[in-house]
């Protein structure tokens, strides 16, 4: 299927080619080629959730959800014990430019946008058709979205929190885990 050649492509020169500043141009062309395909393949806005109905429940949704990490984030900073949550060795010390270049714009652009794009919306309604909440297009997007964080895993030993918690052992036990951990959550 072309919509998970794309993917495949993608989180290959986003993670493994290109320049880091580009991850956000990647993002953003690779959903917009998905929309792309979703139109193609004679999808409508409302079969991938971006209809005004869709939308207006998920900002709802979503501004709940920035609460709920902003009041996370907020008790990790005031607990001193829990700061080490923030020492990532993937990303280093960043300055507040980089900081904010990474929260701001990497993240949401890079990240959530295409992923929200491609694993609730896209590849459900091409996999299910007419009923994109059947359980066999939701396991399908699930095992895809877990398979799509392989190369970010392989990172995963230089987080001082996972350090912590799985101390040495070895990358693939690791990474599977948090495979299948992000498929069984999607």
């Amino acid at each position: 299927m072309a919509s998970v050649a794309l993917l495949a492509l993608a989180t290959t020169l986003a993670n493994r080619v290109l320049p880091g500043w580009t991850y956000p141009l990647c993002g953003l062309a690779t959903t917009a080629a998905l929309l792309g395909l979703a139109r193609w393949s004679g999808l409508r806005f409302a079969d991938i959730g971006l209809d005004r109905a869709h939308l207006r429940r998920a900002a709802v949704f979503g501004l709940v959800g920035l609460g709920v990490v902003v009041v996370g984030f907020g008790v990790a900073l005031a607990v001193p014990a829990l700061r080490t949550l923030f020492h990532d060795g993937r990303i280093g010390d960043l300055g507040s430019g980089t900081l904010l270049w990474v929260a701001l714009v990497r993240i949401p652009l890079g990240t959530v946008l295409l992923e929200e794009i491609a694993f609730r919306g896209v590849l459900p309604a091409l996999f299910g058709g007419e009923d994109r909440w059947r359980w066999e297009p939701v396991l399908a997007a699930s095992a895809l979205f877990g398979l799509w964080h392989v190369f970010p895993f392989l990172a995963l030993p230089r987080n001082a929190a996972v350090r912590e918690e799985f101390g040495g052992a070895p990358l693939i036990l690791v990474s599977a885990a948090a495979v299948l951990a992000l498929a069984s959550g999607r």
